[in-house]
């Protein structure tokens, strides 16, 4: 009998890798045997029946795709029977990939969503747009709709809504912290309302991870239907609810392991990391060992340690500890007591690994596996400017446009190697067949700024069963 792994199975079913796997979990794939990592499963095994489909929606639809990236919301959309009748992308990069992988009713794809007269947009049923975060991120400077440039970039939707009474749904992403500024989300409550839509009370902030795919990225989910072309069971002060919606038959726990489920089997050497980025993972493994460290609960910092000082408060002079807030104060003082408790070791691992002189990413270390991963080998390893932070395998960090590629163990190199660009895409759920353009880097930074698809096409398609697409 012939055998197939998870990922094949998926671009065979044309479903993700996440759902072959739990299926093979819940024992509905006969023949299916767990081998180390990865399932293998017979390859003449019959698709069962999706549960988590939702029928009633129509046999086709059109929809617009503004900030379109690299079609994640299309994706999601043509996987529900949609037509897309016009994009809008600025980036020339992304424009590339996205015409490469989907067809625009008379070849349809805009630049700048500032300059397009919405009168000239075809009609259209279902809006989709992930409008720029950059004004609500962390990242920036959080102005909202304060930022003149790219917060007005939400009254330009609102233009194309106001020039466009047919639109019946509305799903809209945006980055997490937008939900954290109350006059943010008023705003947008507001304006929606006044175009009677209803909306959700409060944003609605989801991850892969509540899906099943292993991957931690919670975004804020803007839903609205048409009053004209509602016909809720459920409907409370005007609002739609989150349990109208029934997501609760398509969540699924991301359990250890899941975040292997991505991986592919042909991957060429060219991911390896470089050589001193896996000596010092090594390095910092060997002291993981040797100091017995599980539940560590704060960062190792080199600099804390106090090499050579035997005057802990000279340390703390040298470091301007009285300055500092008190999380630090407390990280300063963690990391001094470790040292002095394990002074013998380090002293002697600091000179073998010549630690002092290393760049200061690799003189910072975290561990977050608790005693769940006993092997460093069988973690998911980020190297970043705070250093090298290990954790379970249960799911990936989310993935963002500064590339900052999560780092696992390959068996079958021997070495430790950075995920690629098709299993990140993977993470994202995006289809098997889809063609990316570019170098590495930037295909990176555009599965970072994408919509996941799964995420989008389950919201979708729940609104779409809420909304019934009947006229009252």
């Amino acid at each position: 009998m012939k055998y197939i792994f998870a990922t094949e199975l998926a671009e065979k079913w044309n479903v993700t890798p996440a759902w072959i796997t739990t299926l093979c979990k819940q024992g509905r794939l006969s023949g299916a045997k767990k081998d180390g990592r990865v399932w293998r499963i017979p390859d003449n095994t019959p698709k069962p029946k999706d549960k988590r489909s939702i029928t009633s929606l129509p046999d086709s639809f059109k929809f617009i795709d503004l900030f379109a990236g690299i079609g994640g919301f299309h994706q999601a959309m043509a996987s529900l029977g949609g037509t897309c009748v016009m994009a809008a992308e600025i980036n020339d990069a992304c424009v590339e990939t996205y015409k490469l992988n989907f067809k625009v009713e008379n070849n349809d794809i805009r630049r700048d969503v500032n300059k397009i007269d919405p009168s000239t947009i075809a009609s259209f049923d279902v809006l989709c747009a992930g409008f720029p975060c950059q004004p609500f991120s962390k990242a920036g400077h959080q102005e909202g709709f304060n930022d003149k440039k790219r917060g007005g970039l939400f009254y330009k939707i609102l233009d194309i809504i106001d020039a466009h009474p047919e639109a019946k749904f509305l799903i809209l992403e945006n980055v997490r912290n937008l939900a954290d500024h109350t006059e943010n989300w008023e705003i947008i409550k507001t304006e929606l309302m006044k175009r009677d839509f209803y909306i959700t009370e409060k944003p609605i902030i989801l991850s892969p991870s509540d899906f099943g795919i292993p991957q931690i990225r919670e975004r804020v989910y803007i839903l609205g239907v048409k009053k004209l072309y509602r016909n809720f069971h459920i409907l409370t002060n005007g609002y739609i609810h989150i349990n109208d919606l029934e997501l609760d038959s398509h969540r699924k726990k991301c359990e250890i392991g899941d975040a292997w489920t991505i991986l592919e089997e042909e991957v060429p050497d060219n991911y390896i990391i470089p050589s001193e980025q896996e000596k010092m993972i090594f390095a910092w493994d060997e002291l993981r060992k040797e100091t017995g460290i599980t539940i560590l609960g704060y960062p190792l910092w080199i600099h804390c340690f106090g090499v050579n000082e035997k005057n802990t408060q000279r340390l703390k002079e040298q470091l301007g500890y009285n300055d500092m807030p008190d999380w630090k104060k407390a990280f300063v003082d963690q990391n001094r007591d470790f040292y002095l408790k394990n002074r013998e070791f380090i002293d002697c691992w600091i000179e073998k690994h010549k630690m002092l002189d290393q760049i200061k990413l690799y003189k910072k270390f975290e561990w977050n596996c608790g005693t769940d991963v006993t092997d460093i080998k069988n973690a998911v390893i980020q190297i970043r400017q705070s250093g090298i932070r290990v954790k379970r395998p249960t799911f990936y960090p989310s993935l963002v446009a500064i590339v900052n590629t999560p780092i696992i163990w390959d068996e079958h190199k021997g070495h430790f190697r950075h995920i690629t660009p098709r299993e990140a895409a993977n993470l994202q759920s995006f289809r098997k067949d889809f063609i990316f353009c570019g170098t590495d880097n930037q295909i990176y930074r555009q599965l970072g700024n994408a919509v996941n698809v799964e995420v989008v096409r389950v919201l979708s398609e729940s609104l779409f069963h809420l909304g019934r697409w009947e006229v009252r």
